[in-house]
């Protein structure tokens, strides 16, 4: 018994120890001191010592420890290690790790969280939203662009290049704003929330594309020629990657390029035969200036003895003999320019390449570090726009918007809708402040920029569908007056491009996050992959043991979590939050634990299980949106006006990580591992759940009344009370609605019946006579039923209205099978 009563305490320290992330000597010793103890009194004999140090020995002495463990682990590593592709390899090394390390490593640091800045505009940055954007939106007349012209105005293309905004990331030197990502993030928000193509329009040439490109990696010619040419929109530009064979697997584009002697000006040169076919591409039928991915070749040696140099990119101008800038593409009646790029036999110059000849073959790296930052600022940002947007709008038609006389927002079915469209909303944007920032701060996130993409676009999905339902017929009927029904077609775009949310979701996050975030695993690829001998054994040593500690911490750690529910986990705050911080903290632990436990297990088989990786993927994700919620609440001041946007956020969040946790260890493929799993991490069953009907109640009352949380929550949104502006009219009509309401309600009583909210004007009319009201309060009320009548009522047209221009209607192009038939 006495024997049992010391293994017990050494399996405590030693678990304590593990909880604190200590080393093997200090663990060893800690051991080392209690077997002291027992041995004074006479509790321990030889034969535990001789145990004690049989293991401890080996693990301690760094020489025999890889003499007789490292070195079979290394063997046994080097044998089951996964091949990977040069642009997997480079996908993984591309970028950098920010705080989804720390998501990925067990215990979170809280503080670093809340140390990063608060995004700021500053003056200039101000003022261009406030002035140049405002005034833009104000331009815009959504049917004329969808329905009528299939394409922005003449005065607005005009109105884009004078103020440069095709020149955002461009710096001031070529004559571009220069403007943060926050701040090219919040110009999107506006835009997007005004018009789907605007925003398309304005985002795409300041992500991925030459004027990135160029800046980050072009030749100083390149640079001095192209960027004030881009920056004042005497060149609009466009970037051709994905094709028929090559979409979202853009490095199998089979497009080529070989590199030879050709005629170029009348001169014999060395250059590039270029043949490629390109779709999809954004801007291309009015790009004056391409950029092209393909595939260099140089059969002949002319560059040096590699044959396939890889992906490479360069700069076409449009004029290029043999360039085919093809037809417009029709995007789900979303009308930005859009179409195909193609080229046989194109003869260009080397200095055509990005970066001159010395960048041939590095174009994937190239493609890959630019798209982890535009990623994390274009799609993100476009559908937080609209979702704040689409909350603010939806909220004020459910208030001004009635069925069995009440405001349909007062029904529960739709409150729950609301809850999720203003929700989803704080949480958006809260995810595009943080990502911003850190792109501001110089990091080039892939795995965040992957989840931002992911997660924002598919909540943008969700909040227009509820929307959709909430407006009813309103929604569906297309015409001028309706605010959302593009919108609702063009959702999947986002979804679709940069990279399609399946594959994004089944294979980047995880796949990239196991990788880049996690302490170890790139350590030890690394380190098993070194040509010396001695020093691979040396690094391999130090990682792998690195690794077998992290993964022993998070098993305590999730241990412990399972059982406590966290406490003594820390949190920064006393307040509702804290718990969610320690929830985070000990699904931190159960993250890493069963990426590890997974990879031990399956090897490079989970690479082909992309349901149980994109489950695990979705843990992380989880982690990540919940750590930016957190840290919006914390800079928007912790106000309890805001606590149940906030507590949606967080209690949906972490509803959806315990799913994603069960889910993964209910179709884990080895049962016996699984049953283990579950027992360490959620032994009690789930802990989680939804948000609760009051806290969904709170929020639809805020959606629905002007108030300080939703003037927050549609910050930056273009809202001007204008005519034409829908959005600014929806606002304008719910005060209306609001202040009309005591009116309405002292005529009921003075005439002793239950009125319906209708015919107010007739009503204003009625009251006015009869001294119920002044005369101020007839005006108020006739105002309220125009506006009413404007927001509720949807359009109609002559039948001739809604048949296509024969007389300029390009006919179809017949395909080969139909014209043999």
């Amino acid at each position: 018994m006495a024997e049992f009563m010391w293994l017990l305490i050494i399996l405590i320290a030693l678990s304590i120890a593990s909880y604190k992330r200590a080393s093997l000597t200090t663990s060893a010793a800690v051991v080392a001191g209690i077997m002291v103890i027992g041995t004074l009194f006479s509790e321990i004999d030889w034969l535990g010592w001789l145990v004690f140090l049989a293991i401890a020995v080996p693990l301690v002495v760094p020489s025999l420890r890889k003499q007789y463990i490292s070195s079979k682990l290394l063997a046994f590593y080097r044998k089951v290690m996964p091949e990977m592709s040069v642009t997997e390899q480079e996908a993984i090394d591309a970028g950098t790790v920010w705080w989804d390390g720390e998501i990925f490593s067990g215990n979170p640091n809280w503080d670093k969280l809340h140390s990063i800045p608060k995004g700021r505009l500053t003056a200039e940055e101000q003022a261009f939203l406030d002035g140049p954007v405002d005034h833009v939106c104000s331009m815009v007349d959504e049917w004329q662009i969808n329905h009528k012209d299939a394409d922005l105005s003449p005065e607005i293309w005009a109105y884009l290049k004078e103020h440069k905004f095709f020149a955002m990331i461009i710096k001031k030197k070529y004559g571009g704003l220069e403007f943060s990502a926050f701040a090219q993030s919040r110009v999107l928000q506006k835009l997007a929330g005004t018009s789907a193509v605007l925003s398309s329009t304005v985002g795409v040439p300041n992500s991925l594309g030459p004027g990135e490109l160029l800046q980050h990696y072009g030749t100083q010619q390149q640079q001095d020629y192209y960027l004030p040419r881009l920056a004042s929109g005497e060149e609009i530009p466009c970037f051709a990657l994905t094709g028929p064979e090559a979409g979202s697997d853009a490095g199998a584009i089979p497009d080529v390029g070989v590199i030879c002697k050709g005629q170029w000006e009348g001169e014999e040169i060395t250059g590039m035969r270029l043949t490629f076919n390109k779709r999809y591409i954004t801007l291309a039928p009015i790009a004056t200036l391409i950029g092209l991915a393909f595939k260099l070749q140089d059969p002949d040696g002319l560059l040096g003895n590699e044959k396939d140099l890889g992906i490479t990119c360069a700069l076409i101008p449009r004029d290029t003999d043999g360039l085919e800038i093809g037809r417009r593409h029709f995007p789900l009646n979303t009308p930005f320019q859009n179409g195909p790029i193609k080229g046989e036999d194109i003869f260009v110059p080397l200095d055509y390449i990005i970066g001159g000849p010395k960048m041939a073959g590095r174009g994937w790296r190239m493609l890959v570090e630019c798209l982890s930052v535009g990623r994390c600022i274009t799609l993100p940002s476009t559908a937080a726009g609209g979702a704040k947007q689409v909350a603010l709008a939806t909220g004020a038609y459910a208030r001004i918007r009635r069925q069995f006389r009440i405001p349909v927002g007062q029904m529960e079915g739709v409150e729950e809708m609301l809850a999720r469209i203003g929700g989803n909303a704080y949480l958006m944007d809260g995810v595009t402040r943080f990502s911003t920032v850190g792109i501001g701060l110089g990091e080039k996130p892939s795995v965040i920029s992957a989840i931002s993409k992911y997660h924002l676009t598919e909540k943008m999905r969700q909040v227009i569908n509820d929307a959709m339902d909430v407006h009813g017929g309103k929604g569906i009927m297309l015409g001028p007056n309706n605010y959302l029904g593009r919108g609702y077609q063009g959702a999947p775009i986002s979804i679709t491009v940069e990279g399609a949310n399946i594959l994004t979701r089944n294979m980047m996050i995880f796949g990239q996050g196991a990788m880049r975030c996690h302490p170890y695993v790139l350590q030890e690829i690394h380190a098993a992959n070194l040509e010396d001998r001695e020093e691979r054994l040396e690094e391999f040593d130090k990682a792998v043991f690195g690794h077998i500690g992290f993964t022993l911490s998070n098993l305590v750690r999730s241990k412990w979590f399972s059982y406590t529910g966290g406490y003594l986990h820390s949190s920064p705050f006393k307040d509702s939050t804290a718990q969610y911080y320690r929830l985070l903290q000990g699904y931190s632990a159960n993250l890493a634990l069963l990426s590890d436990v997974s990879m031990a297990v399956l090897g490079g088989d989970l690479k082909r299980r992309e349901r149980l990786s994109a489950r695990l993927g979705d843990i992380l994700s989880g982690l990540f949106l919940a750590s930016t919620t957190l840290k919006r609440y914390d800079e928007d001041g912790r106000l309890h006006e805001d606590a149940p946007l906030m507590h949606w956020a967080m209690m949906n969040t972490l509803y959806d990580i315990e799913t994603a946790i069960d889910d993964f260890l209910a179709n884990f493929p080895n049962k016996a591992v699984a049953f283990c799993l579950r027992a360490i991490v959620l032994p009690f069953g789930r802990r989680c759940s939804k948000p609760s009907d009051y806290i969904e109640h709170k929020i639809a009352l805020l959606l629905q009344q002007p108030c300080s949380a939703r003037s927050r929550l549609g910050d930056g949104q273009y809202l001007t009370r204008e005519k034409g502006n829908p959005f600014g009219e929806l606002e304008q009509t719910l005060e209306d609605i609001l202040a009309s309401e005591p009116i309405f309600d002292r005529i009921s009583k003075e005439k002793g019946q239950k009125l319906s909210f209708t015919q107010l004007d007739k009503l204003a009319d009625e009251a006015l006579d009869k001294g119920w009201i002044t005369q101020a309060e007839a005006e108020q009320l006739r105002k309220t039923e125009a506006g009413r009548l404007h927001v509720i009522n949807v359009d109609d047209f002559e039948h001739e209205e809604l048949i296509a221009n024969q007389a300029t209607k390009p006919k179809a192009k017949t395909s080969k099978k139909t014209k043999a038939a």
